[in-house]
């Protein structure tokens, strides 16, 4: 049974990873690819064209994204904290 719990907060800890990196990793790849596609069509080869959209992406994510990032990894910890005190064998 000890097993099983810490096995299964591995799992739930991996999914908690991927739910919360995903949206904003793939914002930025897209947003990085139709930069790179505009560089290659136009041929400027400007490094601030290729940071500077990115940057803005990412830090307009984060303020989309930050209740729902806060609330999964709040709903995470307490689910961490309870199968600490399952394993633990406290009531």
């Amino acid at each position: 049974m000890e097993v099983d719990l810490v096995a299964q907060s591995m799992r739930d800890a991996l999914w908690v990873t991927l739910q919360m990196g995903t949206p904003l990793l793939v914002a930025l790849l897209v947003v990085g690819l139709a930069v790179s596609v505009l560089q290659a069509l136009t041929q400027i080869q400007e490094s601030s064209l290729a940071f500077l959209p990115k940057l803005a992406v990412a830090g307009g994510g984060l303020l989309l994204l930050g209740p729902f990032m806060a609330e999964t990894l709040r709903a995470w910890t307490v689910t961490l904290f309870d199968r600490m005190v399952a394993l633990g064998g406290m009531p």
